[in-house]
């Protein structure tokens, strides 16, 4: 936590320095006005979680994990001659993790680690001034065993001041690292003649493809394409109810498992994670917001999923905000959620050598959870700390359980300046 906290103090004194520069005067909208910095947003979280059914070694063992995660987005804003609104907004991730599990990649398992991910976008957006929009957006992700490039179009349409319709179009086409288990490299993948194998310092093997030792970019990779349609179409039934239908079809194909997922038969020997090169998922949601009254919203979501693999899942999600005052609020919420397990997942030492495909990871298994917690929102008139270009400030604190034994928690700090 002390790491958190100083990230997040040093951002916002770096934010605070840079908008104290700023008159009043410059926050006012023009209908023609060049681009300019409207919003930056900058998110900080921390995660933590504990488990016993790690998939690297095949179902069992630690999955003790902690990530501290900080996101930054700028938001840019123009107008054109013909009164659109051109939305920029570029983001920056950056997340690392540590791992129990991780060190067990190798089969020495010599110490902990963890990784890093870096996560840029950016998206432009249109709005005409009946509200209609459309955009596209891009964006890229690294971490040490996969990339991905994901671009999106997107667009929405209001029939009325009652009614909208949404849909986004997006593609990720990424490429994972074939990091294998040090006693489970397949010899049979080899690209040259002659199979190289190296170690790094911590104790990891990988097959090279090309000769000697070679860096991070020399493993080969497999590629992992992801394809989705969101469409969705909200609508305001009266003045305290509002309603929203969500639909994704969801298909991938590739390489959809993990090369240094472990699963052991009941034979006692050693295999690594095997699953078909596709997947079709669809998801059917459903979002129901009523206003109380002044002082109480209650929000609430289902959400219906199933997928070729076998899975079928239940979302149910409450979450009622309550005004404390004008500028500051709650927001107690829970989350309950089951699902099936995949017919290509059995626990450690229950696959067969019939199988022709199989997995011990336990995302994939029958299971309950629950997600509970609080979130606090305030907007003070002359800004927080009295820093009126410092105008927003959520917390939001979460507790999860899982019917597998994991466990996680989970703050997260959002700031919005203007």
């Amino acid at each position: 936590m002390k790491k958190l906290s100083l990230t997040v103090i040093g951002l916002y004194a770096l934010f605070l320095q840079a908008f104290s520069q700023y008159n009043a005067q410059d926050t006012v909208i023009y209908k023609t006005k060049p681009l300019a910095l409207e919003e930056v947003n900058l998110v900080s979280s921390y995660y933590s979680q504990n488990g016993n059914h790690s998939a690297i070694t095949g179902g069992i063992g630690d999955e003790h994990v902690v990530d501290l995660a900080n996101g930054l987005d700028l938001k840019f804003v123009a107008w054109d001659q013909s009164h659109n609104k051109h939305s920029i907004t570029a983001g920056l991730g950056f997340d690392h993790h540590t791992s129990a599990s991780s060190a067990y990649v190798s089969s020495t398992g010599a110490s902990k680690t963890g990784g890093t991910r870096v996560y840029p976008s950016l998206d432009w957006t249109v709005e005409n001034d009946k509200g209609n929009t459309f955009g596209f957006g891009a964006y890229f992700s690294t971490e040490y065993n996969y990339q991905s490039i994901g671009l999106d179009f997107h667009f929405s349409k209001k029939f009325s001041s009652n009614s909208e319709f949404n849909a986004k179009l997006s593609g990720y086409f990424d490429k994972v690292k074939l990091i294998y288990p040090s006693e489970l490299i397949p010899k049979s993948n080899v690209v040259s003649s002659t199979p190289t194998y190296y170690t790094t310092a911590s104790g990891r093997r990988y097959l090279s493809s090309g000769s000697g030792f070679g860096e991070d970019n020399e493993i080969p990779s497999s590629p992992r394409n992801t394809f989705t349609a969101s469409l969705s179409y909200a609508q305001v039934i009266n003045t305290s109810l509002q309603a929203s239908l969500m639909l994704d079809v969801v298909t991938q194909s590739g390489y959809l498992g993990l090369p240094f997922h472990r699963v052991y038969f009941n034979d006692g020997t050693g295999h690594v994670e095997n699953l078909p090169s596709s997947r079709f998922k669809l998801p059917i949601g459903l979002r129901l917001n009523a206003f109380v009254s002044d002082q109480l919203v209650i929000r609430t979501y289902f959400r219906y999923y199933q997928d070729d693999w076998g899975i079928n899942s239940k979302t149910a999600d409450i979450e009622l905000p309550i005004k404390i005052s004008q500028f500051f609020s709650v927001s107690p919420f829970y989350r309950y959620y089951t699902q099936t397990a995949s017919k290509y997942f059995a626990a450690y030492k229950v696959h067969t050598a019939a199988d022709e495909f199989y997995s011990s990871n336990y995302s994939l298994s029958e299971l309950t959870s629950h997600f509970v917690g609080l979130g606090i929102h305030t907007a003070p008139p002359k800004g927080v700390l009295n820093n009126q270009h410092f105008s927003s400030l959520d917390i939001r604190y979460g507790h999860y359980t899982q019917s597998t034994d994991l466990n996680s928690n989970i703050i997260t700090f959002d700031f919005t300046f203007k």
